[in-house]
């Protein structure tokens, strides 16, 4: 189906292109949203009538989500969860999250606006990418931690995980002592004073 552009839409086009699209994208996504109108004479003429019009729209949108990223660009958001000795959390973080958690440092973000190509499943920091506009987009920082001071550490630029398996090592972790005349099976047993008499 061919359609006519009204905002610029990545990997697409710009305001006033006709593009071709799959049927089903159009009818389901580009003209609901109204980002798109059907390409016939009629709307052509509708749309050439109103482009100075969508053309200032546009640039008004874009200047204000520029000044809005301008504030949260480098923005870090801290999320508390909880996670397996590995570092794999119960759950994940999702799009949803993060923009409750920008919200609630004072950015305007809705969840739509989070690009997440995958749930974040682990802890650490991680760069993630905000489209405020079609052609406005910032990076914040996540920091997904255990407690406030891991991500304290994290933000550092410690690596908690690492850490964590280093002092492991360090201890040693749960070891049995070893008794070679012990028969396999048996539980090992408490040396009693005799023992240590003899």
């Amino acid at each position: 189906m061919d359609i006519i552009l009204l905002e610029r839409i990545e990997k697409l086009g710009s305001i006033g292109d006709v593009v071709s699209v799959k049927d089903g994208y159009a009818r389901n996504f580009l003209l609901p949203q109204k980002k798109a109108l059907r390409a016939n004479d009629s709307n052509k003429r509708v749309f050439e009538a109103n482009r100075a019009r969508l053309e200032t729209e546009n640039a008004e949108r874009r200047s204000e989500a520029e000044k809005a990223g301008e504030k949260a660009a480098g923005a870090e958001v801290v999320l508390i969860r909880a996670s397996s000795n590995s570092g794999q959390l119960y759950g994940s973080v999702s799009v949803r999250d993060i923009a409750v958690a920008l919200e609630e440092k004072g950015h305007q973000v809705d969840k739509r606006q989070v690009i997440l190509s995958s749930p974040i499943k682990t802890l650490g920091l991680a760069d993630v990418t905000i489209a405020l506009h079609p052609e406005v987009r910032v990076t914040v920082k996540v920091n997904v931690a255990r407690s406030e001071d891991e991500a304290e550490l994290q933000s550092q630029g410690v690596d908690v995980m690492a850490q964590m398996a280093d002092e492991d090592r360090d201890v040693g972790g749960f070891t049995e002592a070893f008794d070679p005349n012990r028969e396999l099976g048996e539980l090992p047993t408490e040396p009693t004073d005799e023992d240590e008499a003899a």
